[in-house]
């Protein structure tokens, strides 16, 4: 009998990290330190358009911040435009170039610059009866139709075939408004955007690879970059120098990234990249964790029900993810604000284009910075947004 309270310690030695870290205060408890204003959350639905979601979300803020009126701009219309051209490219590089749903923040200003925009009201990209936009079967004939075309059955390509597949994609999400009315008054889709003045030329991209020199233009070499931009250069601080500055003046951020890696969680709202193995800490921040074992650091970790040890990401970090893909250009968001946990770690409020029921936050999530350093493909913002330091050192007028 007399060991027992012995027994009792012993065991609870051993344990009393891990219930440490299972009982420890449950939850982020995020407190909103910078929450800029943003139009409600879309759904995309079963389409691969994302970029056209977080970009049209991301140009209705700036218009808030110009000082507009509110507006809910047509995504299908930017996404019948680069149908359009994405399959024109498609058949003139001989099917050597994407042709999928996917595309980049830059595809919807370059249509804005030559084609203008129209509101939802106006567009909204749906067939009579439908409610949700389902792409698959458009995709498919688009993708069929031009391979058709590339295999050249009468051996000279028709006067007829851009018409053609310009028709496959107006049947699916109806023919381009040459006019129309908003609000009592009759527009253009030019004369519209000139209404909101709104510049597509003020917005840059910014990226970060070391396999490029910094503080120079190239062209990223990610799929749905079917357009072949470029993106400008800087290094990983530089990058997160930018983005926070921006939301700390009051600009939000379109945002181009990796939401495969399993450290993302839309259900739970929160996307992180634990530190399981402790590599990069020391001391008592260490310690707290080093008893438990990897599986239930795992387990532990990536339950999103507390703050947990993130990496230290670096630039050597980004380019092996990148190299290596585990971290892919496969989604597009809006940053709308900043954030902290608990302990004072800094997260990125995002805006999400899944449906404002697709989590308890709304359709938003709040991503770690460790999460924004090591995932991030690259982000679109207005040139005054960046620091004038930075905006130098990359010739930005």
């Amino acid at each position: 009998m007399q060991h027992k309270p012995f027994l009792f310690l012993f065991v609870l030695a051993i344990v009393s990290p891990f219930l440490q870290a299972q009982n420890d205060s449950i939850g982020f408890n995020f407190r909103v330190i910078r929450n800029l204003p943003s139009t409600t959350v879309k759904d995309q639905a079963s389409s691969g358009t994302c970029w056209a979601f977080a970009t049209a979300s991301f140009i209705e803020s700036e218009l808030l911040r110009m000082g507009k009126d509110t507006l809910d701009i047509s995504e299908m219309y930017f996404v019948n435009y680069a149908y359009k051209e994405k399959s024109e490219r498609y058949v003139r590089f001989h099917g050597n170039t994407n042709l999928g749903q996917g595309g980049q923040a830059h595809d919807v200003l370059n249509i804005i610059k030559i084609h203008g925009m129209v509101p939802e009201s106006v567009y909204p990209g749906l067939l009579p009866g439908e409610k949700k936009h389902r792409h698959g079967e458009l995709e498919a004939m688009v993708k069929a139709a031009a391979s058709a075309l590339i295999k050249n059955p009468d051996r000279q390509l028709s006067k007829a075939w851009e018409k053609a597949m310009g028709g496959i994609v107006d049947a699916y999400l109806g023919e381009l408004p040459r006019q129309f009315s908003y609000n009592g008054k009759n527009y253009t889709p030019e004369s519209f955007l000139k209404a909101y003045d709104f510049d597509p030329d003020d917005y840059v991209s910014l990226t970060s690879y070391s396999h490029h020199p910094f503080y120079e233009p190239f062209i990223l070499e990610i799929p749905d970059n079917w357009a072949h931009n470029e993106y400008i250069n800087v290094p990983l601080d530089d990058l997160m120098e930018t983005l926070n500055a921006a939301l700390d003046q009051g600009y939000t951020v379109c945002w181009d990234g990796d939401v495969s890696d399993k450290g993302f969680s839309h259900n739970k709202g929160v996307a992180i990249v634990p530190d399981v193995e402790l590599a990069d800490y020391t001391g008592s921040e260490k310690s707290r964790w080093q008893e438990l074992t990897e599986k239930e650091r795992q387990k532990t970790f990536f339950s999103f029900e507390r703050p947990v040890p993130e990496r230290k990401i670096t630039d050597a970090d980004r380019l092996q993810a990148f190299n290596n893909y585990s971290s892919t250009d496969d989604h597009l968001m809006h940053i709308t604000g900043k954030a902290v946990d608990r302990l004072g770690n800094l997260y990125y409020i995002t805006k999400n284009s899944w449906g404002d029921k697709s989590n308890e936050q709304g359709g938003f999530l709040n991503m770690s910075e460790a999460y924004v350093r090591l995932n991030t493909i690259a982000i679109t913002l207005h040139k005054k947004a960046i620091p004038a330091h930075i905006r130098a050192k990359c010739n930005i007028k």
